[in-house]
C-alpha cells in the first residue's frame, strides 16, 4: 500500500505514484534501462496528513497570500514545511518503507547510495511544467537517512517556488499529494539530457543531445556548457556537433556525497560521448517517444560501473512542454522577423523548466 517497486506487475497509477514515479514504473515495465528502485506512494503522504488539522492550517496560511510578496511567501513556505516535518510518521509507513529499502539493497548486492526524488501528483501536466519545484536528494546512504529525505520531499510540496507557481496558474492545493522515488544512484561517467525535437525551431525530425562529464546536475542547471549533438531521427547520424570546454564536473566523493572538481586538461575539450554512445542515447530517446506517443524530454546517464552496451541508462522521461503547446503553423517557423525573439523565449522557458533541479 505504501510502497510500489518500479518492476511491480501491477499497473502504475498516477494518483498513487505522481508524475516522476509513474514514468519510471512505466519505462521499467516496458523494458527500458531504468536504475532499480521503488516509490513511496501518495498513500504514505496522505496517511501522515490524515487525522490532523495540517491541511486546514496550510490553507489558512496561504488563503490571502500575495505571491508578489517574496518575503511573505518564503515565510509561509518555511512554516508549512516545518509543520509537515514535525508531524509523526505512522509506524506501518516506517516499516513498509524500511522493508522496501532493504529489498532494494539486497537486489544491489549490498548497501549502495540512492537518489530520493519528489514525485508530486501535479507534475508533468500537459499544460504546465513543475520541473525543479520540489526537492531531490542524491547519494543518500542508510535507511534512516532515506526516511528523513522522504519526509523532506513531502514538505517540499510547499517550496516557495511551488506555492507561487500553483497560485499564478490557478492550480488548487486541494487534492495534491506527494509520492517519492527511491532509486539506485547511477555512477555517471557522462550524463545529460536529450529531446526528441529541436528546441530551437521545433523540428521533430531531429534529436538534440546535451552531454558533459560526471553527474547531470551541471548540465540541467546551466553551470557548464555541454557538448551538443543534433541527430537525424530516422538515420541516427549526427547533422551537427559542438564540442564545448567542459571545465567542471560533479563526481561521487566516496563517502556518500558529491564534489565539484576541475576537469583534467585531457578531457575538457574531448567529446563526452563516443559515436556509438551518441547513437545509443538517440535510440533511447527515440524509444521513449515511441512508447509514450509524444515528443519526450529525457534525462540519461552512462554508468561507469557497467559494461559497454549496458551502460546507457534512462533516468527520467517527460513530455516536452514548450513546442507541444505551440500552434502547428508556429512549430515549424524557420524564417521571418520574429523567429529570433521566438527562439530566445523558448530557450528561456526550457531553461526555466529545468532550473532549480538537484537531480530530478
Amino acid at each position: 500500500m505504501y510502497t510500489f517497486p518500479f518492476d511491480s506487475a501491477e499497473t502504475p497509477q498516477h494518483e498513487r505514484l505522481g508524475g516522476k514515479c509513474t514514468s519510471l514504473a512505466i519505462m521499467t515495465k516496458a523494458g527500458a534501462p531504468v536504475p532499480p528502485g521503488f516509490a513511496v506512494t501518495t498513500d504514505a503522504y496522505d496517511e501522515v496528513m490524515r487525522g490532523t488539522d495540517l491541511f486546514e492550517n496550510i490553507e489558512a496560511l496561504l488563503a490571502n497570500i500575495d505571491i508578489n510578496d517574496v518575503a511573505a511567501v518564503d515565510q509561509a513556505s518555511a512554516k508549512i514545511r516545518d509543520m509537515i516535518m514535525q508531524q509523526p510518521v505512522p509506524s506501518d509507513v516506517h516499516e513498509e518503507t524500511h522493508k522496501a529499502y532493504d529489498e532494494l539493497m539486497q537486489l544491489c548486492g549490498g548497501e549502495v547510495p540512492v537518489a530520493v526524488r519528489s514525485s508530486a501528483t501535479a507534475e508533468d501536466l500537459p499544460d504546465a511544467s513543475f520541473a525543479g519545484q520540489q526537492d531531490t536528494y542524491l547519494w543518500i546512504i542508510g535507511r534512516d537517512n532515506v526516511m528523513q529525505k522522504i519526509r523532506e520531499c513531502w514538505a517540499s510540496l510547499y517550496t516557495s517556488r511551488a506555492i507561487t507557481y500553483r497560485k499564478a496558474n490557478n492550480i488548487a492545493d486541494e487534492g495534491l499529494s506527494m509520492a517519492v522515488a527511491v532509486q539506485k544512484m547511477v555512477n555517471s561517467r557522462t550524463s545529460g539530457v536529450a529531446m526528441t525535437i529541436d528546441p530551437s525551431n521545433g523540428d521533430r525530425s531531429k534529436i538534440v543531445i546535451d552531454s558533459s562529464w560526471g553527474l547531470g546536475e551541471m548540465v540541467v542547471s546551466g553551470e557548464v556548457t555541454p557538448d551538443n549533438f543534433v541527430i537525424d531521427k530516422i538515420m541516427l547520424h549526427p547533422v551537427k556537433t559542438i564540442i564545448s570546454d567542459k571545465h567542471e564536473e560533479l563526481i561521487p566523493d566516496g563517502k556518500g556525497g558529491i564534489i565539484k572538481q576541475e576537469v583534467d586538461e585531457a578531457r575538457r575539450n574531448k567529446p563526452s560521448l563516443s559515436s556509438e554512445e551518441i547513437i545509443a542515447v538517440a535510440r533511447l530517446a527515440k524509444s521513449a517517444e515511441k512508447h509514450y506517443g509524444c515528443v519526450q524530454d529525457i534525462e540519461w546517464a552512462i554508468d561507469a560501473d557497467l559494461p559497454d552496451g549496458q551502460n546507457v541508462l534512462l533516468l527520467q522521461s517527460r513530455p516536452e512542454t514548450v513546442w507541444s503547446q505551440k500552434p502547428a503553423e508556429v512549430k515549424y517557423t524557420s524564417m521571418g522577423s520574429g523567429i529570433e525573439a521566438i527562439t530566445t523565449s523558448l530557450m528561456a522557458q526550457i531553461s526555466t523548466d529545468r532550473a532549480g533541479k538537484t537531480g530530478s
